[in-house]
């Protein structure tokens, strides 16, 4: 991961951002998860900001660029009993906005996931990745992340 870009800030999102992060996640179109920037629909994304940020295990990130969020990601710290009670960190909703793809800002969003889970002692980081998201598989690759379960879901809503 070499490139920086410079003046971003990566910091633990605030109820302020969730506009923002809202319209970010409505912009992807191939994760089909019904995010949508309707008003009507902004009180379940307030209580879901409100349970995460209360949580000790999941943290919600953004990185701010110039007063706008242009990416994100969320942690959620799984204790394990294999691996002798390990904590593993689990890296899910990374997205970055679609006119800063490219620039580096993935690359410095893992970064900053990495030093997130060793800072709390975690055995390893992980992540899954809609199989359609191929430029994002080669983001990971060569971010480091190695290609070693396949993951399987079971849609329940």
């Amino acid at each position: 991961m070499a490139m920086s870009v410079e003046g971003l800030v990566i910091r633990r999102a605030g109820e302020g951002d969730l506009r923002q992060l809202v319209a970010l996640f409505a912009e992807d179109v191939i994760g089909s998860h019904g995010d949508t920037t309707d008003e009507e629909a902004f009180e379940d994304y307030l209580r879901a900001f409100h349970v995460i940020d209360q949580s000790p295990n999941e943290q919600l990130f953004v990185a701010e660029l110039d007063g706008e969020i242009v990416a994100t990601y969320q942690m959620t710290l799984l204790r394990t009993l294999r691996g002798r009670g390990a904590v593993d960190a689990q890296v899910e909703a990374v997205h970055t906005r679609s006119d800063m793809r490219g620039r580096g800002v993935g690359a410095q969003l893992m970064q900053h996931a990495e030093a997130q889970a060793r800072r709390r002692g975690c055995r390893l980081l992980q992540l899954a990745s809609n199989a359609a998201r191929v430029d994002a598989h080669r983001f990971y690759d060569r971010a480091g992340f190695g290609r070693t379960h396949l993951g399987f879901k079971m849609k329940l809503k």
